[in-house]
């Protein structure tokens, strides 16, 4: 293929070797940082010209010599409202933008949830610099943590760094350095201390805003966990413990402890049943896990390589302040 520039179209002509192939084939071996389903989504578009004629079938076959001329369209705004909401960064540079996420901030805006998310205040903060998504000027989500889940979590600015983000996620860092970890308060100490769940997720039968372990039409989920510190005695018993996800499901840490007996504190969708057990915590510790108001989970640490580099970067959200009261009240108590 040879390359030249003319105005601000870009233009290529088709080689021999590429004689006869598809269109959006052969687009996407040009187009460093395309992936074939946007070449695709951009040929639709009219983005594409061969020899002055606009194709836009994505099958189409080329011919040895034609001239491809093509010109992306700029970024759309993304639909969700930009708001100026204060986040804690922990890293950022033109690929990724690695946030501490506060417990109560919604990920995405929903029909619920319009508004005060995080993709509201990732598009305001980064503002220009988020080259777009799929064409779409928006943050790239690879990874969600729960509302009332607190820690870190990264975005892709870019549609290259999205790509790679969402390769090391679905590979679960059986190839890579990706390892997310998190801190959790349960109801008991677990038999083994270290361990791990692998048990089907799926969507309840009962109530289908709920998650639940399932023998059939489940996805794969695998989380290993390790105690770390257990509180209490005869009356009651609380472990603090750390757990690594082999996958990433919908509340799969939640859902996964539940199911061995070790529901999350504050956990209200699925620690149900677990209720009966705080009359017997020491009245100090009630009162911090009232003041705690959410499910005792807090994502630690992540860490991947980074999308362009390849560096292999770890990132880490201090223990918010509630949980760590938690912890001090439960230390206090168990003296």
């Amino acid at each position: 293929m040879h390359m030249g520039s003319e105005s601000e179209l870009v233009t290529f002509f088709v080689s021999a070797e590429d004689h006869g192939k598809r269109l959006d084939v052969v687009l996407a071996s040009l187009l460093d940082g395309h992936s074939r389903s946007r070449c695709q989504a951009l040929i639709r578009t009219g983005a594409l010209s061969i020899d002055g004629a606009t194709i836009s079938e994505p099958k189409y076959r080329v011919k040895q010599d034609q001239q491809l001329c093509f010109a992306e369209p700029a970024p759309t705004d993304a639909d969700p409202e930009p708001q100026d909401i204060p986040l804690n960064v922990l890293f950022e540079d033109d690929a990724i933008i690695v946030i501490d996420k506060p417990a109560g901030m919604v990920v995405h805006p929903a029909a619920s949830v319009e508004k005060d998310t995080l993709v509201n205040a990732l598009l305001f903060h980064c503002g220009d610099s988020l080259k777009g998504i799929g064409g779409v000027k928006r943050p790239g989500i690879v990874h969600r943590l729960d509302k009332d889940t607190s820690g870190v979590m990264i975005a892709a600015k870019t549609d290259e760094a999205h790509r790679s983000l969402s390769a090391q996620f679905a590979d679960h860092g059986k190839n890579g350095p990706l390892r997310r970890t998190y801190n959790a308060f349960v109801w008991g100490v677990p038999d083994p201390e270290a361990g791990t769940i692998d048990a089907m997720i799926g969507r309840s039968t009962h109530n289908r805003t709920k998650q639940a372990i399932v023998e059939k039409n489940g996805r794969h989920a695998v989380t290993h966990y390790k105690t770390l510190m257990a509180f209490g005695g005869n009356a009651w018993t609380v472990s603090k413990i750390a757990c690594q996800l082999e996958t990433g499901r919908t509340h799969q840490i939640r859902v996964h402890l539940a199911h061995i007996g070790h529901a999350l504190l504050g956990d209200p969708t699925y620690g149900i049943g677990f209720e009966s057990r705080e009359r017997n915590l020491p009245m100090l510790v009630q009162k911090s896990l009232k003041s705690l108001s959410r499910q005792a989970l807090h994502a630690v640490d992540l860490t991947i390589a980074h999308p362009v580099s390849g560096a292999k970067m770890h990132f880490s959200s201090p223990v918010p302040t509630d949980m760590e009261n938690l912890e001090k009240t439960l230390q206090t108590a168990d003296s």
